[in-house]
């Protein structure tokens, strides 16, 4: 395996960034942890709509703003949540999410929200506005050896 290294993407299309989120979602296995942190309107939601494509999952991957979690069936099972309205950290304790990356892909939408309580292996996908209207800024940055694998797999 190669060095741990970041690897910066630009998309130019919402359609861009559900592409690139497809990519990763081919290389996503049970147990793997995605954590998207960014303002609102970055893409981190249609990053995991694309994932949920790459995932093969037969439902539309939406927002879970007001539910905290969507679950999706696919060739892996995808957990998406969403820490935007959590206010107690734990609350996360008390929902047992890290059990779900036991059965499944975990996507989290807003990590900083419960730092404290995520797990040190995964990748996190930082999201920006792009210089342009509808471009955005990909920064992928490992944590650990599968983090690593990922960003791997993202740069062939």
């Amino acid at each position: 395996m190669s060095e741990q290294h970041d690897l910066e993407l630009v998309t130019a299309s919402e359609e861009e960034t559900r592409r690139l989120g497809e990519r990763l979602g081919r290389a996503l296995h049970v147990g793997d942890v995605v954590l998207l942190s960014g303002d609102l309107g970055t893409g981190k939601t249609c990053l995991t709509q694309g994932i949920g494509r790459g995932l093969e999952c037969s439902a539309p991957v939406n927002s879970p703003s007001f539910v905290l979690m969507n679950e999706y069936e696919g060739r892996e099972m995808l957990f998406h949540v969403d820490l935007y309205r959590v206010e107690d950290v734990e609350e996360l304790d008390e929902l047992g999410l890290w059990d779900y990356a036991e059965r499944g892909v975990l996507v989290i939408e807003w990590p900083e929200r419960g730092a404290e309580l995520l797990p040190g292996d995964g990748l996190v996908v930082e999201l920006r506005y792009g210089d342009m209207d509808r471009q955005r800024r990909l920064k992928f940055l490992p944590r650990g050896e599968r983090g690593a694998a990922l960003v791997d797999a993202l740069s062939e």
